[in-house]
């Protein structure tokens, strides 16, 4: 079985940089978009971040990189309630890039290949996380319609 190493989704946004940006940094805005039942971030290199479902449990991740309303890469565990470390693990990249008056929004997630576990496990990671961001984005985009009117 071949397990990439990444995937990768994007989308043009009809919103500026800066909303996206916001929409991708503030706890208000992930939960509403994201982590439906909670989120927190401290948004800088080394800052932990939060994500809670009710069905799936919390989950933890820290920011790697940040360059607003650029880049935004965080490495977060893909099993709850425990912290991101090597194994448990992928980095998520999200690029933002001025289209006219929209941005086009990529997201990259990484480090599939070098998860613990079976390749039925790692498998299992790259289907639900690559559903998982399509999902997520289109909601992005209905919570950025939303947040205009």
């Amino acid at each position: 079985m071949m397990i990439p190493e990444s995937i990768h989704d994007e989308v043009r946004i009809d919103a500026s940089p800066a909303r996206v940006w916001t929409v991708l940094t503030e706890a208000e805005h992930l939960a509403a978009w994201f982590a439906f039942d909670g989120a927190e971030i401290d948004l800088r290199p080394g800052g932990a971040m939060v994500f809670r479902w009710k069905e799936e449990g919390v989950f933890h991740a820290r920011i790697e990189a940040i360059e607003p309303q650029r880049k935004l890469s965080f490495r977060w565990a893909l099993l709850p309630d425990v912290a991101p470390t090597e194994g448990n693990a992928n980095l998520v990249e999200f690029t933002l890039t001025a289209d006219g008056a929209g941005t086009l929004l990529r997201v990259d997630e990484s480090g599939f290949r070098e998860l613990h576990g079976s390749d039925d496990d790692r498998a299992g990671h790259v289907r639900d996380n690559r559903m998982g961001w399509e999902g997520a984005l289109s909601t992005l985009v209905k919570h950025l319609d939303a947040s205009a009117a």
